[in-house]
C-alpha cells in the first residue's frame, strides 16, 4: 500500500506532467485495495463490510472544501421495539465516529390487515459520518473509512443476533 497524495483534481504530479486523481477516484483506489467496491451510476461508491452496506461520494462544498460523505446501513427491519430503541441510543452515544440514526418504517400491508388496530413497525439503523477528504495520504484516508465502517459494524453486531 502506497502512501499515495492528497492532491486535489487539477492538481499536476510531482514532475508537473501527470495529473493527479480526483479525491473520488483516490477513494475507489485505496477501498478497492481492501474491500469490493461497486461504482454507481450516480457516482457514488458501494461498498459492503462485515454485513452492512455503505454508500460513499465526495460533496463539493466550497473551493477547496471537499467532504466525503458515508452512509451506512448498520441493520435493516429490526422490529421496533423499546428495547432496540434503547440499544440504538445506547450505540449512538457510544460511537465516536458519526451519527446513529433509527429510521421507523411502517408495514403497508400490516397497515391494511390492521386497518386501525396499530401497525407493525420496523426500523432500519443507519451510520452517517462526513469528512474532509484534502490533505489525507491514501493510507490515511483507508484507516479513516475503515475505522467508520468498523464502527457501523461493531453497531451492527450489538443489535443483530
Amino acid at each position: 500500500m502506497g502512501t499515495g497524495s492528497a492532491a486535489e483534481p487539477g492538481a499536476t504530479g510531482p514532475h508537473g506532467d501527470d495529473p493527479m486523481p480526483s479525491l473520488q477516484e483516490r477513494l475507489a483506489s485505496v477501498l478497492g485495495e481492501v474491500l469490493p467496491v461497486q461504482e454507481e451510476p450516480d457516482g457514488a461508491l458501494t461498498v459492503r463490510h462485515a454485513g452492512t452496506i455503505a454508500s460513499l461520494r465526495v460533496v463539493h462544498i466550497a473551493d477547496d472544501l471537499d467532504l466525503v460523505s458515508l452512509t451506512q446501513i448498520v441493520a435493516w427491519d429490526l422490529p421496533l421495539t423499546k428495547k432496540i430503541g434503547d440499544q440504538v441510543a445506547r450505540q449512538a452515544r457510544a460511537s465516536n465516529f458519526g451519527s446513529v440514526t433509527l429510521v421507523e418504517k411502517v408495514n403497508e400491508k400490516a397497515v391494511q390487515r390492521n386497518a386501525g388496530k396499530g401497525a407493525a413497525k420496523s426500523a432500519d439503523v443507519m451510520l452517517r459520518y462526513n469528512f474532509p477528504g484534502a490533505g489525507l495520504t491514501d493510507d490515511a484516508l483507508r484507516t479513516l473509512i475503515l475505522l467508520v465502517l468498523d464502527t457501523g459494524a461493531g453497531i451492527r453486531s450489538a443489535l443483530t443476533p
